[in-house]
C-alpha cells in the first residue's frame, strides 16, 4: 500500500510517498480500515518536524485524524462490519501508524461511525479539532449559557468548530481574526465581536465588548505572548485554557489576583498515556457531534483538499499560517 513516510525529522520535503507492507489484523477485537481520506492538523507539522511522541522514532507515518470504510473485522468485532463508513482521531504520534497511509489497524473501540450528512473528506477533518474544542470549552471551562468567550484563531481548525461548540452552549462569542474575510466567515458561524488582531490590542478590545468585565472564558490556540495577554482579557474568577505548552519563567500574580482558573488542553494524552476511560468520553464526543451534524447544528469548513502524493504541500501550506478550517488528505 502507499504511506507517506517519515525517516528523518526536519523540513516538509522530508514527508516520502512510499510502497509499505500492508497492515494486518493481530487480534481478534481489531478492525482493518481503508482511509479514503486523511486530516492535516498541526500536530502533524510539528512531529515532523520536531520528533514524534513515543519512543520509536522514525520511521513512522504521520496524521492523527481518518475517515474511511471498514474492510476486515476479527472474528471478536461486534460493533462493525465490512462496508461500515467511520471516522477516528488515532495514530500519527510514532510507533502507531498514522493516518497519511491507504489502510490501518485499531481496536474496535477506537472509531465510530462517521455522520450520514458528511463525506469522507469532511469527516476526516474534524475528529481532533472536535475533541479539541469540546474538551477545552466543557470539559475544562464548564462553558455556561450566557457567559462570554473569547476565542483566539476563530477561522483557524479549532477555532472556528469552538465558535460553534460555544454558540451550541448559548454564549456570547468574540475572536481574533486577520482580514475582512475571516470575519465574514466565523459572523456566520455565530460570532458577535470580531477582533482583528494586526490593528487591534485585543485585550482592550475584550474589556470593551464585555463591559469591562473581560471575558468569562479565553480559548488560547496561539500561545507565547497571546496566553499571557489573555490573563488581562479574563474576568475575574474566570477561565483561562490553552492548547500550547504556556513556557518557563512566567509571572503569574495577575492570574492569581483575577483568581482564574487555568488549564492545559491536549486532546492526545489518552493515546499517549493509555487512558481507555478518556478514550471512551472521547468517543462519546464524537458520537454526540455526530449526531449534531446530521441535524444540521454543526458544519465543517474544509478550505482545500489534496491528493496523498502534495503532502509536502499541505505542511508547506499549514506551516505558513493562515489556513481557514482545515486541510484534508485525499487517498
Amino acid at each position: 500500500m502507499k504511506a507517506i513516510v517519515v525517516h528523518k525529522f526536519g523540513a516538509p520535503d522530508l514527508l516520502q510517498l512510499e510502497e509499505v507492507s500492508a497492515p494486518v489484523l493481530t487480534a481478534d477485537t481489531q478492525v482493518k480500515i481503508r482511509v479514503l481520506a486523511a486530516g492535516v492538523n498541526p500536530i502533524d507539522t510539528k512531529l515532523r518536524s520536531k520528533g514524534v511522541l513515543h519512543d520509536q522514532g522514525s520511521p513512522f507515518v504521520p496524521g492523527c485524524d481518518g475517515a474511511g470504510e471498514i474492510m476486515e473485522c476479527g472474528v471478536a468485532v461486534k460493533r462493525f462490519k465490512p462496508g461500515d463508513r467511520v471516522w477516528w482521531c488515532h495514530g500519527g504520534l510514532g510507533g502507531m501508524q498514522g493516518n497519511y497511509s491507504e489502510q490501518v489497524v485499531m481496536e474496535q473501540n477506537l472509531p465510530e461511525f462517521m455522520p450520514r450528512s458528511l463525506s469522507f473528506e469532511e469527516a476526516a477533518a474534524c475528529p481532533l479539532v472536535l475533541i479539541t474544542a469540546w474538551e477545552a470549552l466543557y470539559d475544562r471551562a464548564n462553558l455556561a449559557n450566557g457567559q462570554t468567550v473569547l476565542i483566539h484563531g476563530g477561522a483557524g481548525g479549532v477555532g472556528h468548530v469552538a465558535i460553534q461548540l460555544a454558540r451550541l452552549r448559548g454564549a456570547r462569542i468574540s475572536t481574533t481574526v486577520s482580514d475582512v474575510d475571516k470575519s465574514a466567515f466565523v459572523s456566520a458561524l455565530g460570532v458577535e465581536h470580531s477582533i482583528f488582531y494586526r490593528q487591534q490590542d485585543f485585550v482592550e478590545a475584550t474589556l470593551d465588548w464585555s463591559n469591562g468585565q473581560g471575558a468569562d472564558v479565553i480559548l488560547d490556540t496561539v500561545g507565547g505572548k497571546t496566553f499571557l495577554q489573555s490573563i488581562e482579557a479574563c474576568a475575574h474568577y474566570g477561565d483561562l485554557v490553552t492548547l500550547l505548552d504556556p513556557g518557563v519563567g512566567l509571572i503569574w500574580t495577575e492570574a492569581r489576583n483575577r483568581n482564574l482558573r487555568l488549564s492545559c488542553e491536549l486532546m492526545l494524552t489518552p493515546m499517549l498515556r493509555a487512558l481507555p476511560q478518556a478514550r471512551a468520553h472521547q468517543g462519546e464526543i464524537l458520537r454526540t457531534c455526530a449526531k449534531w451534524f446530521d441535524e444540521g447544528k454543526l458544519q465543517i469548513h474544509v478550505s482545500q483538499t489534496l491528493p496523498l502524493a502534495d503532502a509536502t504541500q499541505a505542511h508547506r501550506m499549514i506551516e505558513s499560517g493562515g489556513v481557514q478550517g482545515k486541510l484534508v488528505l485525499i487517498l
